[in-house]
């Protein structure tokens, strides 16, 4: 039973925050636009909530593979890859580019902007290469830096991050609305800036953001107490290297009394050298499986809001005290934790959920 409670609680959580939903509420008292640009994991149910309120306008979105689907007529499509770019991110990036300088005088943009547009949308300096580019993302995402440092460095190497996108917009107005895949909410680090705008803008500039892990986190809380369950701790507490999040957050789940914790955030990983299967979320729930092994009546899940956990179809994990066995640890120390979850059926898999507002993980105790 708890692991359906704590299914259901994580679900509620993601529910609540949906892009589509997000920004209907954010739209409510705006303008009619002249031009929709979306970008990110959740560009595709975002425009489709921009595009139900503002029927006609014209829609670019660039988004993740398979993440575009439904998309009203009118909304030109571009996919592309992630965590690590590919060419058509470069083309997304470039354009997004020549729509935002091909807007004239007394025009207004919606710009909508989610996590995963770093990769999903570039467009590069003069002298780097797509080679360049990917070598770069790679190195990051196996360094364990959080998403603020991340993001830091892909600004350094991008015309569009980082203010850069609005920087050659020449109408009247934009209107940033973001769904936060970032601590502390920083637009200037969600998507590394591209809804940011440039210093002393000559334009009207306001921004928003539609939907955050605190949000979700409240949402799921609310969950869990429709249940009937006590809501023991919840917090933005998953800022750390995964092992030892597993290593502080292990002993006090295991002992935690009949009730509910709701944590989000984060986790960062140092990658090995050919890493195999999963993500941080199917890493940290393998690792925390070690640390509640053999306990009864707890269930823990551990995924990514976007549906997504690194270079996989998977969300995340699920698991008990009965997951870890015989292969686990070799599979953490490989990072190969999606292989060995696959084998227990422990793996959270979603789909794209159109939103992206980090990771929460939801323990349940009966």
């Amino acid at each position: 039973m708890s692991r359906d409670q704590a299914l259901a609680i994580w679900r509620a959580g993601v529910a609540a925050v949906g892009g589509h939903a997000a920004v209907l509420e954010g739209l409510e008292n705006a303008a009619r636009p002249d031009r929709i640009l979306a970008v990110g994991k959740a560009a595709g149910d975002m425009t489709r909530a921009a595009m139900e309120r503002f029927p006609g306008v014209p829609a670019l979105v660039v988004t993740k593979d398979g993440h575009g689907e439904g998309l009203p007529e009118g909304a030109r499509l571009i996919e592309s890859a992630h965590p690590v770019p590919d060419r058509r991110s470069l083309a997304g990036g470039r354009a997004l580019r020549e729509a935002v300088e091909g807007m004239g005088d007394g025009s207004h943009l919606l710009l909508l902007v989610s996590g995963g547009a770093s990769a999903l949308a570039e467009d590069l300096v003069e002298g780097k290469t797509l080679a360049d580019l990917s070598a770069l993302n790679r190195a990051l995402l196996a360094s364990g830096k959080d998403i603020t440092a991340m993001n830091a460095e892909r600004r350094r190497i991008s015309r569009v991050k980082g203010g850069g996108l609005l920087s050659g917009f020449g109408g009247a107005g934009v209107l940033t609305l973001a769904i936060s895949d970032v601590p502390g909410d920083d637009l200037d680090v969600i998507g590394s800036g591209i809804g940011s705008a440039p210093p002393k803008p000559a334009f009207g500039y306001e921004a928003r953001i539609v939907a955050s892990n605190t949000i979700a986190r409240a949402a799921a809380v609310a969950g869990a107490r429709r249940q009937g369950l006590t809501v023991l701790d919840q917090q933005e507490a998953l800022h750390d290297d995964l092992h030892r999040l597993a290593a502080d957050w292990g002993p006090r789940l295991r002992a935690m009394p009949p009730g509910v914790i709701v944590l989000g955030g984060e986790p960062t990983v140092v990658l090995p050298d050919n890493p195999g299967r999963g993500g941080r979320n199917q890493a940290l729930a393998l690792a925390l499986a070690r640390e509640i092994a053999g306990t009864t009546g707890l269930s823990i899940v551990v995924g990514g809001t976007d549906g997504s956990d690194g270079p996989t179809g998977d969300a995340g994990g699920i698991v008990d005290g009965a997951t870890w066995g015989p292969g686990a640890a070799d599979a953490l120390e490989r990072a190969d934790a999606g292989s060995y979850l696959a084998g227990k059926a422990a793996l959270l898999t979603t789909g794209p959920t159109g939103t992206n507002v980090m990771d929460i993980l939801v323990a349940v105790r009966e």
